[in-house]
């Protein structure tokens, strides 16, 4: 074999591999039926884990530490429900942009009843920690 089309093979191997290796799959033994279909089935917990914890952690802000979760900077910002968080967690206010396509038909609204909830109970350390 010319050396030239042996680099070649090997580089497609390689492509292939790697292409199988990055691609999206489900685990192995998981029942594809067992996958729920979207965010509506997910709690607000594990959306905000997932999407939001990243800059709030246990409810705080990494980015801007007056911007928190509490309940003081919340009704600070002129956020009364759920409902205003799950509108600020979609379109977004201030410096934050949206992530209603982020979080799927209706995960805005999970993820703001549910840091309102934890708001209101001052973010539980049970909820901060898992």
């Amino acid at each position: 074999m010319v050396p030239r089309q042996r680099f070649w093979i090997v580089m497609l191997l390689a492509l292939a591999l790697g292409w199988w290796i990055l691609s999206p799959r489900p685990a192995l033994g998981a029942d594809l039926a067992s996958i729920p279909p979207g965010p509506t089935q997910t709690s607000g917990a594990a959306l905000f884990s997932q999407h939001c914890a990243g800059c709030h952690v246990n409810g705080g802000n990494v980015i801007r530490r007056g911007k928190t979760l509490r309940l003081a900077a919340l009704r600070g910002a002129g956020l009364e429900s759920g409902e205003d968080g799950a509108r600020v967690a979609s379109e977004g206010q201030g410096q934050m942009g949206g992530y209603g396509e982020v979080l799927g038909p209706g995960g805005a609204k999970v993820v703001g009843e549910w840091v309102w909830q934890q708001a209101l109970a001052a973010w539980p350390k049970s909820e901060r920690n898992g």
